[in-house]
């Protein structure tokens, strides 16, 4: 089956759930199909609350300083596909008897945390916007994902995929689509795509790291790896540390992505591959934050931070002009030490930033220290 001509920034990319319907059992098979025709039609809702969203940030005057502390919302929508569902609980509330509403009022806190306490920003839009869940959205809904206003988590199939709140760091990633969706705006489709999904990787993954007081060496650097169930051959949905490791299944079909602009994916499903050619920024997150070494957070999250929110930073930002800027932030926040480390991070994947700051594609350098295109 094609993948759907538009994706949806969610957890399980649609080439995954593509796989599923031509793999999987007949159940499987008919949960993923649902699953990829659902996400279609949210991701024309999540466009649609974004321009809302841009459309009031540039007509209204900004807000008073915001309220400090989190504002979560989790409504359970009852295996239904109504959005929001009852709410069941708020602000302040106590534990319920249901383990995705914790997990996700628990996610959102520690994912408010992180940003606030790290990074000085007050939630998705740095202006205290609420945070708002539904969990047990629809029939066996194998994703989870950001519309542009809240997150949506499904409670899997229990063959192939666990419930979605149960990963902390998928629900960092979601999140933070809302946060680039704001700072950024980048297209979601090719490079600019592909870097929107590594940024949420980062965070997300650094949302985790964060939470367990894990040094960047001590970290997995593994996306949804409390996702998948055992009957499954894989960690997780995708491995920042080793792009096209994660998993090797019978049902989900190999890990694709690549970890070298040598082995970039040029395809026009999946948005130009934004879910596949996003793990060659990630694994060059992973080599900058290891050479920086200390929490992933302190330094290489700041870096990557602070090139989101840049003026050089367009809708159509490449793999090429990101790292540009990378190198510049590094070196402002942190020297020449940082300035190298994250430079040979993104030449380690192929994208060569030179002395001026220019950037090409990796090839051979010249003695003259002129590079040729290679992806």
């Amino acid at each position: 089956m094609p993948c759907p001509r538009h994706a949806l920034p969610c957890a399980v990319p649609p080439h995954i759930l593509e796989r599923i319907v031509r793999n999987g059992t007949e159940e499987q098979r008919s949960r993923a199909l649902s699953t990829l025709l659902q996400d279609t039609s949210h991701r024309t809702i999540r466009v649609h609350n974004a321009l809302m969203r841009s459309t009031r940030r540039g007509a209204v005057p900004p807000r008073p300083a915001p309220e400090t502390g989190p504002r979560r919302t989790v409504s359970d929508a009852g295996g239904t596909e109504i959005l929001p569902g009852a709410m069941v609980r708020e602000e302040g509330g106590a534990a319920i008897d249901d383990a995705a509403v914790n997990e996700a009022y628990d996610g959102l806190g520690s994912t408010f945390a992180f940003y606030s306490d790290v990074l000085g920003r007050s939630s998705i839009d740095d202006e205290g916007m609420a945070l708002l869940a539904t969990v047990h959205y629809g029939d066996h809904y194998e994703n989870a994902f950001w519309n542009g206003r809240q997150m949506v988590f499904g409670d899997g199939d229990g063959e192939l995929f666990k419930r979605f709140t149960a990963s902390l760091d998928i629900i960092g990633h979601e999140l933070t689509h809302g946060v680039t969706e704001d700072e950024a705006a980048l297209m979601y489709v090719n490079q600019s795509g592909a870097l929107n999904e590594s940024i949420s990787d980062v965070f997300g993954s650094l949302v985790k790291q964060y939470v367990r007081g894990q040094t960047a060496e001590q970290a997995d650097w593994l996306i949804g790896d409390e996702l998948l169930t055992d009957a499954v051959q894989g960690v997780a949905l995708r491995s920042m540390k080793a792009p096209g490791t994660a998993y090797d299944d019978p049902v989900l079909g190999d890990d694709i992505q690549p970890d070298h602009m040598d082995r970039y994916v040029r395809m026009t499903a999946d948005n130009g591959g934004v879910h596949i050619n996003s793990g060659i920024p990630n694994k060059a997150f992973y080599l900058a934050a290891t050479a920086l070494g200390g929490y992933a957070w302190e330094k290489a999250g700041r870096i990557w931070y602070e090139t989101l929110r840049a003026p050089q930073i367009r809708p159509n930002t490449t793999f090429r002009a990101f790292a540009s800027v990378t190198v510049h932030q590094a070196g402002l926040l942190f020297g020449a030490d940082a300035r190298k480390a994250v430079s040979e991070a993104w030449q380690a994947v192929g994208i060569v930033v030179r002395a001026a700051g220019q950037v090409s594609a990796a090839g051979q350098v010249s003695a003259a220290g002129q590079v040729s295109a290679a992806g």
